[in-house]
């Protein structure tokens, strides 16, 4: 039978929209691997889903003036249309307000209590008699202890960087009201971490993981002491017999990967997680650290039911943006939705895995997405792969017989194809980068090597070689840049999903002599100095943020506007104008020119045959010169643009 292999990545917070920082940590590498473990013929589940409780969502809900469930329905939206996106592979994507996450909860803490390791302790809270509740420190402002700022955090301070207790703080006063806080005796729960001292010592002994995993969680653990894991507040996982207390977020979000499986599947959740034999990798942050090397452990150590702990746990450092941290606030981001007009999956995929955080902080810079983009997708794989196949002219040649070089270019393919495979299966996914373009690179210089365009020249033998170099480079690539792979790998014939194949059974393939390959097609485009100068000014502007509601409409207003399905008889660049296509439509009765602003998300071939809603009965408006008579509806979103999809209906049907 097949090893299985249980894969997680950190729940990413439904507080706001991710950013390639994230994506670079805990996001890219799990799917990376993820689809290595499938081409390999493991038997992989890889969860995720929304963190959707916690302190930080009640406050921006409140500022936000919406419930708690609006602010994290709207952010499990925004961060999963993200994920599908950039083509991530997650098995099943969860959230912890599900009802299955409480009773897992539950029944975790239920375990631990039966065995004594939870105690009461009633201690002094910050209290606001105003508002008639408890304050976590998230909702606190007061002088810091330390330097006397007098607008410091309850955590933490903003100005010298201290970090104390919000009970600490000088003049405490509510975040939200101002009104000024007192000090209350509250119960809460406490988990005894102390009691598993020894038992995650002995656990984390002999650990191969990166060192500083492990000597972090080896540090940690030998301080262990009880640490809360209840908090005053309806928005959470209710804790049983304890009116008003919910759990702590760190407590139950990790316990979200075991209800997350469940959801997947109600019974087959525990050929997984209670298997001692399944491999489990969980994929994290350096801040996520503690909780999955220390507190989640130990906790699975508490249970009734004997809980897989984790093999692996690869924690990547942090991705900067042009040197800083990812700020939206400060404007220090990257808008994702012209991003992805702009700008391919893969192509992001690509340079985050070549600069993948894993052993130090790394960053992201335009340049060098530039350079990533260009040198190495365009220059070495897409360059080679379209020389060969234009040279080949269709059809896939006899081989002759191989000379020294030959074989020492098939040679040197194995020998990459075995380190990019070791590569993966260690996490060393930038390694994999790079070795996938030594891979480009190799077979351009044999190409270049055996001129096989000369004159006189015999070619059959070179593109041979060169076709085996190309599978290889699809099946190489299908974990970093799975679209383009793809588009490779039915380039050479093949009409299966290469990412459903098996690693040992595509080295095996052979493309028989006389195949006819349908005409290869350019796989990435060359990014120019001004799109990327554009991008480099937009750094530290902030975005506009949009903070009213469109005004309502009744029935008959939006009776008036006349949608049609409309066919794309033609479609072509307007020149001058990077966002702006000019498309001929066919209405059934009439044809129609539209300008749309959809260039950075469609090309014109894509469109020629695709029906869209028009509206019909917009005023003509001249848009660079051409008289736009409609147009085309889109849904647009951070993440990208797309058009409505019609199937069946014909040309003028009417849309309401």
């Amino acid at each position: 039978m097949a090893q299985k292999v249980l894969i997680t990545s950190a729940l990413p917070y439904a507080n706001g929209p991710l950013h390639f920082g994230h994506i670079a940590g805990a996001y890219l590498p799990g799917d990376c691997y993820a689809r290595f473990q499938r081409l390999m013929g493991r038997q992989v589940l890889y969860i995720c889903g929304s963190d959707e409780y916690g302190v930080a969502i009640t406050l921006s809900a409140d500022l936000a003036k919406r419930s708690p469930k609006q602010h994290v329905d709207e952010f499990h939206a925004v961060n999963k249309a993200l994920f599908d996106r950039l083509h991530f592979s997650f098995d099943h994507y969860g959230r912890t307000t599900c009802p299955g996450h409480v009773q897992m909860t539950q029944s975790f803490f239920a375990a631990l209590e039966k065995k004594g390791l939870i105690e009461e302790k009633t201690e002094d809270h910050l209290y606001s008699e105003a508002e008639k509740r408890f304050l976590a420190d998230r909702y606190v402002v007061g002088t810091c202890p330390k330097c006397g700022f007098q607008e410091a955090r309850g955590d933490e301070c903003q100005r010298c960087a201290s970090s104390y207790e919000a009970t600490d703080l000088k003049n405490p006063r509510s975040k939200l009201t101002g009104s000024p806080l007192t000090l209350k005796p509250s119960l809460h729960l406490y988990l005894r971490f102390d009691r598993f001292k020894e038992q995650l010592q002995e656990w984390l002994k002999g650990k191969q993981w990166k060192e500083n995993v492990v000597r972090f969680a080896e540090s940690y653990v030998n301080d262990l002491r009880p640490r809360a894991i209840t908090r005053d507040s309806d928005w959470g996982v209710p804790v049983p017999g304890y009116p008003g207390k919910v759990f702590y977020v760190w407590f139950d979000a990790p316990i979200g990967y075991i209800s997350a499986t469940q959801e997947w599947n109600s019974e087959k959740w525990k050929d997984y997680w209670l298997d001692p034999k399944t491999k489990l990798v969980q994929f994290i942050g350096k801040d996520n650290i503690p909780f999955h090397a220390v507190f989640f452990p130990a906790m699975l150590m508490g249970q009734d039911l004997p809980y897989k702990l984790p093999d692996e746990i690869p924690a990547n450092e942090f991705l900067l943006l042009e040197g800083k941290q990812f700020s939206k606030s400060d404007g220090w981001t990257i808008d994702l939705a012209d991003f992805f007009q702009r700008y391919t999956p893969d192509q992001a995929r690509y340079a985050l895995a070549a600069n993948a955080p894993e052993t130090a902080d790394a960053e992201f810079s335009w340049k060098d997405f530039q350079m990533r983009c260009n040198a190495e997708l365009l220059g070495k794989l897409g360059n080679f792969v379209n020389r060969v196949l234009v040279l080949m002219k269709g059809t896939v040649p006899h081989a002759g017989p191989l000379t020294e070089i030959d074989q020492q270019f098939l040679q040197k393919t194995d020998l990459l194809m075995t380190e990019g495979a070791a590569q993966f299966e260690t996490f060393h996914l930038r390694k994999a980068s790079q070795t996938l373009m030594e891979l480009a690179q190799a077979g351009n210089g044999y190409f270049d090597a055996k001129k096989p365009w000369g004159k006189g020249a015999d070619p059959s033998t070179t593109i041979s070689c060169c076709i085996e170099c190309i599978k290889n480079l699809a099946l190489l690539a299908s974990p970093i840049i799975p679209e383009t792979a793809q588009k490779i790998w039915e380039m050479l014939g093949f009409t299966t999903q290469l990412a459903s194949e098996h690693w040992d059974a595509v080295r095996k393939k052979q493309i028989p002599p006389g195949k006819v390959l349908p005409p290869p097609q350019l796989l990435f485009r060359k990014i120019e100095d001004t799109e990327i100068e554009e991008q480099i000014s937009k750094l530290g502007k902030k975005m506009a943020t949009p903070v009213t509601q469109p005004s309502q409409i009744t029935f008959a207003d939006f009776g008036k506007v006349d949608l049609r399905v409309a066919v794309v008889l033609e479609a072509e660049k307007v020149p001058k104008a990077k966002k702006l296509l000019k498309l001929t439509l066919d209405l059934g009765t009439e044809k129609r020119t539209v300008v749309s602003g959809i260039a950075l998300a469609y090309e014109p071939e894509q469109l020629i045959g695709r029906k869209v809603i028009l509206v019909a009965n917009l005023l003509p408006a001249t848009i660079m010169g051409i008289e736009s008579q409609g147009m085309i509806l889109a849904a647009s979103h951070e993440t990208g643009l797309e058009l409505p999809r019609i199937d069946h209906l014909p040309a003028g049907s009417k849309v309401s």
